[in-house]
């Protein structure tokens, strides 16, 4: 490949630096908690709660979640996420006033528990970590078939902010093909019950390059999303991932299937900026007249960051730690037996250590990836130096290819609308190569 040759558009979802695939178990002793938390800033702490079930698997999905929770397993889930929650909070200590500044549950599919579970929950974010629910932006996930009346009443009245649903398409032959069994009626039912709460924020998942899908066929999805008068749509791609049930099929050629998917996109991102929105990243549309109430993305990326649950990451500023990862259901079965039955959450097992030049690496990838851009002197002021002398080759060819705003206002590096559409393919650039090595070498399970 030459230095102007673009790479395929769709090469990672890059939703956090370093890839968890780039993870691996940490050598003994591995770092305690208290040890790795004891200098961190704790002003302004982000907590994640990771629920590993749902009803069923769609057929593009490689999260960390199993289908069903038999043996009163989502109990045993809580008692072990409650242990965790302990655990965590005697480590991050006293001698500095802990506060958390957002909070999200995500999955899986959060609201597969009950709402007395839910309520749990909520109880274990409040009463043991110390977050006060109703004081702080809350993001939690749902689906249609489990947004049900008594969930979402018990989330808005412990402080949700934020309701996101995935709906991936509104056209039934779509979500078969997606291997994603709903209706378009429980879909529609299920987003009545959402804004009947009046939780101020729902975000709505919509997924382009299914098989068989057209600008017409894009285009009714996104206008049933947007009779609802969404105040976040993200715009998903879609991914074949390995192990997933989708993984098992052939899509189109792959430069056919690029070309689709980029024309989606730019269908998609030009069909919302003329109905009252503004790009956020290459994934995210906020509404114009709807103020946000948190960071945008909602994103666990950065630092500060506490993950409860066996599906979720936590990050300091020298280690990003979580548990093992899989995507083969009886692989995930047995991990989260195994977290289900854990005494001593007090050590991270399994995680990367993020060295000085890797944070600049995120720092720029994490910036440069939201539309708005990334001011130049704040990260001379981090780093003490440029971007450019830091990341020459790959900046040059990013402007090489047109993926550099060049009317961006002075001291402000932004990517073009071209460079945004190429997120996927732009992001990956940035890995360093011991972190591709480490991906590279990651066996799926």
């Amino acid at each position: 490949m030459s230095d102007t040759a673009a790479p395929r558009p769709y090469r990672s979802y890059v939703y956090a630096y370093p890839h968890k695939t780039a993870y691996r178990p940490l050598p003994a002793p591995a770092p305690s908690l208290a040890a790795l938390w004891r200098d961190e800033p704790k002003d302004a702490l982000s907590l994640y709660a990771h629920i590993p079930f749902c009803e069923v698997r769609c057929g593009f999905c490689n999260l960390f979640t199993r289908i069903g929770a038999p043996d009163e397993l989502t109990t045993r889930y809580l008692d072990a996420l409650d242990r965790q929650a302990a655990t965590v909070r005697e480590a991050l200590g006293d001698r500095d006033p802990v506060r958390f500044a957002t909070a999200a549950f995500g999955g899986g599919t959060p609201t597969f528990l009950t709402a007395g579970e839910l309520e749990r929950l909520c109880d274990i974010a409040e009463k043991r970590m110390g977050v006060d629910l109703r004081a702080v932006p809350l993001s939690v996930e749902t689906s249609p078939s489990t947004a049900t009346a008594d969930r979402l009443a018990l989330l808005a009245e412990r402080g949700a902010t934020r309701l996101s649903i995935g709906v991936q398409s509104f056209v039934e032959a779509e979500a078969r093909a997606a291997v994603r069994p709903q209706h378009r009626a429980d879909v529609e039912s299920a987003l009545g019950r959402i804004r009947d709460t009046d939780v101020p924020v729902l975000n709505i998942d919509l997924i382009y390059g299914i098989d068989g899908q057209t600008e017409e066929s894009w285009r009714a999805s996104l206008d049933a999303a947007l009779a609802w008068r969404p105040e976040e749509l993200y715009l998903y791609p879609l991914y074949v991932r390995p192990l997933t049930g989708l993984g098992r099929i052939s899509p189109a050629a792959d430069r056919e299937w690029d070309e689709q998917r980029l024309r989606l996109y730019r269908y998609g991102r030009d069909h919302l900026l003329g109905h009252g929105y503004e790009q956020v990243s290459m994934r995210m549309f906020r509404r114009t007249d709807a103020a946000p109430l948190g960071p945008d993305d909602y994103a666990c990326q950065t630092d500060g960051m506490i993950g409860l649950g066996c599906g979720a990451r936590s990050y300091t500023s020298a280690l990003h730690y979580s548990f093992d990862y899989a995507v083969e259901m009886r692989e995930i079965r047995t991990i989260i037996d195994a977290y289900t039955e854990t005494a001593d959450f007090s050590r991270a097992e399994v995680g990367r250590w993020v060295d000085a030049g890797e944070a600049r690496r995120r720092h720029l990838l994490q910036s440069l990836l939201q539309a708005e851009g990334m001011p130049v002197a704040g990260y001379e002021e981090r780093f003490g130096a440029s971007p450019f002398a830091d990341f020459p080759a790959e900046l040059d060819r990013f402007e090489a290819l047109g993926w550099l705003d060049a009317a961006a206002p002075a001291g402000l590096l932004r990517l073009s609308p071209e460079g945004l559409a190429h997120s996927d393919g732009l992001g990956p650039e940035l890995f360093s190569p011991s972190v591709r090595a480490a991906m590279a070498a990651y066996e799926p399970k």
